[in-house]
């Protein structure tokens, strides 16, 4: 009886070492739709962008405003000067990215994960963020200017950023 255990356990190393597994590693370069600086300036106002995914690339300037990026990934992504204006951004993920003079007025943001993104000099008038995941500096710095209320959604800005 133990030899069958130990002559099965060599016939399957054996047969594991000379076929092994293919093993794939998952990567959020990976999952990149589009890439390069020619969607730089770009016009994808008012379309239906549901689960789009833009991974390291510069967004310098597009115009995505009231497009329905709903459940939409931004990785590693610079979003310099965007038009985000009334988007649908909702269970969205904004990973590393960099809001920098981005117009987030009347934007739908719920749900929406965006750690260790920086927002700099935006415009986030009426956005609604309830249930967002921030970085808490991040969420301090929104709440000194938050003000407005989301005309879709009817909540507040800073009461979404839960500000004191």
């Amino acid at each position: 009886m133990k030899y069958r255990q130990l002559l099965a356990s060599v016939v399957l190393a054996m047969v594991l070492f000379l076929f092994p597994l293919s093993a794939q590693a998952a990567s959020s370069s990976s999952i990149t739709r589009s890439a390069g600086d020619e969607l730089k300036g770009k016009d994808y106002s008012n379309q239906n962008l549901v689960a789009i995914e833009f991974t390291n690339v510069s967004l310098e300037n597009t115009n995505f405003s009231n497009a329905n990026l709903r459940g939409g990934v931004f990785n590693s992504s610079l979003l310099e000067g965007v038009n985000l204006h009334g988007v649908d951004f909702s269970e969205g993920i904004a990973y590393l990215v960099s809001f920098k003079g981005v117009d987030l007025s009347d934007a739908v943001l719920t749900d929406a994960m965006m750690l260790r993104s920086v927002f700099d000099d935006v415009d986030i008038t009426g956005a609604d963020f309830t249930n967002a995941i921030l970085d808490g500096l991040q969420v301090k710095k929104l709440c000194n200017q938050a003000n407005g209320t989301n005309s879709k959604t009817g909540i507040a800005t800073r009461e979404s950023l839960g500000c004191k």
